[in-house]
C-alpha cells in the first residue's frame, strides 16, 4: 500500500538522510472544545449597500463618522485640488508677470518722457539744436537770462543770494493791497 520514498533526481537519492538531534518536528495541535469550524459560504460584504448594489462602496468613514467615501472620490477630489491650485498658480504668476510689466512700461514711459529720442535709436548720441532755428520759429528771440551780462560790474562781484523782503514776497504771493 504504501510505496518506498523516491527522490525527484538520481543524485539525490544518493544523499543518505539522516534526522538532527536539534531539530523538533512539530506536534499536532490539539483544538479546544468551544472551537466552531468556518462556514463554508461568506457572508455579503458590510459595505455594499443592500438597496443600491451597483454603487461604489464608500468604507473610507471619517474620524466623526459623519462623513464616509470611496477612495476613487478621494481621488478625484484630491485631483481637482490639485488642477484647482494650478490655476491659481499660473494666474497668480501671470498677475505678477503682467504686473512687472507694467511697472517695466511706466519706467520706460517715464525716461521717454525726460530723454525723447534716446531710448527709440541705436545711436546714443544726443546733439543740441540750434539756438537760433528755435528763435527763428517763434518770431522774436528773446535774449536768455543766463546769457546776458549785467550792467552794473560789481554785481558780478557780489553773492547771488539777495537778502529776502517778507512784505515783497507776500505781496507776491497775495496781491498787493493798494494801502497808501
Amino acid at each position: 500500500m504504501y510505496e518506498s520514498y523516491r527522490p525527484p533526481h538520481p543524485l539525490l537519492a544518493q544523499v543518505p538522510l539522516t534526522v538532527s538531534p536539534f531539530i523538533n518536528l512539530p506536534a499536532s495541535v490539539t483544538l479546544p472544545y468551544t472551537y466552531k469550524s468556518v462556514p463554508s459560504t461568506i457572508p455579503p460584504s458590510v459595505t455594499v449597500d443592500p438597496s443600491n448594489p451597483d454603487a461604489i462602496p464608500r468604507y473610507v468613514v471619517s474620524a466623526s463618522g459623519e462623513h464616509a467615501a470611496s477612495p476613487e472620490e478621494i481621488l478625484a477630489s484630491c485631483n481637482s485640488l490639485e488642477q484647482h491650485l494650478n490655476k491659481a498658480r499660473s494666474d497668480a504668476e501671470k498677475a505678477i508677470r503682467d504686473w512687472e510689466g507694467s511697472i517695466t512700461q511706466r519706467e520706460l514711459a517715464e525716461k521717454r518722457r525726460v530723454a525723447p529720442g534716446w531710448l527709440d535709436r541705436d545711436e546714443k548720441l544726443l546733439q543740441p539744436s540750434n539756438a537760433a532755428l528755435g528763435f527763428q520759429a517763434y518770431g522774436q528771440a528773446q535774449p536768455s537770462l543766463l546769457d546776458s551780462a549785467s550792467a552794473d560790474p560789481s554785481a558780478a562781484v557780489l553773492p547771488s543770494m539777495v537778502p529776502r523782503d517778507e512784505g515783497e514776497e507776500l505781496d507776491r504771493a497775495f496781491g498787493g493791497l493798494d494801502v497808501k
